[in-house]
């Protein structure tokens, strides 16, 4: 290859990597402001000293109604913690009343079909399950809509015992937009799914549970603390291996029975690669605590 060619194909591939990266800016919007503080409008950002990070949704007049704004400083801060390595593990909660009582329906409801159209409504909203590290949601009083969406978004749902969750779009004349349909029907089956969301009847912690839509119900207020305590025992394992099991219970969710397992077998040869394996099976013959160095 001549210097001229390589220098033409360098050329190239530094405009199409500034491209990826405006790309990704749009997508994803960076809100530098510091962790710890209530700098943001619309969460509570605390990063604590054993590995986990508290994210709470925090617009209370509006029972934390899911908004852009919100949306676009919940996916910068989760995207900043997911590239903190001192952060193992997140919970993601709201307050007493809601955890997220829907979407901001007056913002939407000013909208046209060109304009949700134009800028693909909603579609940011996944970039939670882009997000490699743990996220456990604690809900506590209502998680509706857009609420009960962005829980199944996370990886552990833990339920106060009052709290109530929905997908009642039908009853304002639409259907769920980020991914209440689809998350909702493979947590609890096609019928049941089709009965709450057809009828837009809310249903309680208790019966999210025995669905299995939850992973289990506590009384509300011991709610957050009992999330931060799984939230601990898992950032106190091997991060990357905890990533690792967490890729292959989201391809077990999401593909074929075949497809997700040569996928597990796949990751697990590959955690040979890796010195918290290695450090693990070491201490387990030794029977002691392992050290892990998260890589």
């Amino acid at each position: 290859m001549s210097l001229r060619m390589y220098s033409v194909m360098s050329s190239v591939q530094q405009r199409n990597m500034n491209r990826a990266k405006l790309l990704a800016s749009h997508i994803i919007p960076r809100l530098s402001r510091p962790f710890g503080t209530n700098s943001f409008e619309n969460l509570l950002v605390d990063k604590r000293m054993n590995g986990v990070a508290v994210v709470t949704l925090n617009r209370p007049k509006q029972l934390n109604a899911l908004c852009d704004k919100l949306i676009a400083e919940l996916n910068s801060t989760l995207r900043d913690f997911d590239e903190d390595s001192s952060v193992k593990a997140i919970v993601l909660t709201g307050s007493d009343k809601a955890f997220a009582a829907g979407a901001d329906i007056r913002e939407m409801s000013e909208r046209d079909y060109a304009n949700v159209q134009r800028n693909d409504m909603l579609s940011t909203w996944q970039n939670v399950k882009s997000i490699r590290k743990p996220i456990i949601a604690a809900v506590n009083g209502f998680a509706l809509g857009g609420g009960c969406e962005l829980a199944m978004m996370c990886d552990i749902i833990l339920a106060g015992d009052k709290a109530t969750f929905g997908q009642p779009e039908v009853l304002i004349g639409t259907v769920p937009g980020a991914g209440g349909s689809q998350r909702l029907t493979r947590a609890v089956g096609k019928s049941k799914a089709m009965e709450w969301i057809l009828t837009g009847r809310r249903f309680t912690a208790q019966e999210a549970e025995k669905a299995g839509l939850v992973s289990r119900v506590v009384p509300s207020e011991k709610l957050v603390p009992e999330a931060i305590k799984l939230a601990e025992e898992i950032a106190s394992l091997s991060s990357p291996v905890v990533q690792v099991a967490k890729e292959c219970v989201n391809r077990a969710f999401e593909s074929s029975l075949n497809e997700g397992l040569l996928y597990e077998l796949r990751q697990f040869h590959s955690t040979w690669a890796l010195k918290d394996r290695e450090e693990g099976m070491k201490a387990f013959t030794e029977k002691r605590k392992p050290t892990w160095e998260h890589k």
